[in-house]
């Protein structure tokens, strides 16, 4: 049997390899949206098997390292957050393949995907690119970067729905088209808002805070609290 250090070795191996898996599933969900392609939609949906598959075994190595009696604080904090980002990444390929599946359904539409919409997804895919990274890296730097990202993939969300509200009203588009659109829409940012919870996991590993949002935006890490769970 493997000591604590080689089998957190092998875990974070199969974790950064798990995030790059999920990168590759959301970013072809998204393309096979903007072309309208099945086969590849039909893809996505089945790579998602692999995804749980790992998220499944991932968990149960996790387990039983935590129980091997380690009493090295980052140590133990590496395996905590591991779990975490492990059931960030299996919720990020779950709204990858809703997006997929929405290219599956039977009615076609002739509208043009807004460039909006275009540019907060590409958008979030970077933040889900740069989150991956962060891990990878265990760069606290990167991810706090990330973090200041978050309203904006707010401010996409809030420009859309305005957007396909005017434009259904104009007869621009369909009502069946708006609510596909924002139900990509919405899939999309549950994308952005897992992939900053993975950078949050990220600053705590590295430097054992955590991070606080507040109603104005992104703060500084504030020390752990004892006795709160609020």
């Amino acid at each position: 049997m493997h000591g604590f250090d080689e089998r957190l070795a092998l875990l974070k191996r199969e974790i950064v390899a798990q995030g790059r898996r999920v990168l590759d599933l959301c970013t072809r969900a998204v393309d096979c949206f903007f072309d309208g392609d099945i086969q590849q939609a039909r893809a996505v949906v089945a790579d998602d098997a692999e995804i749980d598959r790992v998220d499944v075994a991932i968990e149960r190595v996790s387990v039983p390292l935590l129980a091997m009696g380690q009493t090295d604080e980052n140590a133990i904090r590496s395996v905590l957050t591991i779990v975490k980002v492990n059931n960030e990444l299996e919720r990020i390929a779950n709204a990858g393949v809703v997006i997929a599946e929405k290219v599956l359904e039977s009615t076609k539409f002739s509208e043009r995907i807004p460039d909006v919409f275009r540019v907060m997804a590409n958008s979030v895919l970077g933040v889900l690119r740069d989150a991956t990274r962060s891990l990878e890296r265990e760069d606290a730097d990167l991810a706090q970067q990330v973090l200041l990202f978050d309203d904006t993939v707010a401010q996409f969300k809030l420009q859309i729905l305005l957007e396909a509200e005017q434009a259904v009203t104009d007869g621009k588009f369909s009502a069946g088209f708006a609510f596909r659109l924002l139900a990509v829409t919405k899939a999309v940012e549950r994308i952005g808002d897992h992939a900053t919870n993975i950078c949050e996991q990220v600053i705590y590993l590295r430097r054992g805070m955590i991070v606080r949002h507040r109603p104005e935006g992104w703060s500084a890490p504030a020390a752990p609290e004892h006795g709160n769970n609020h």
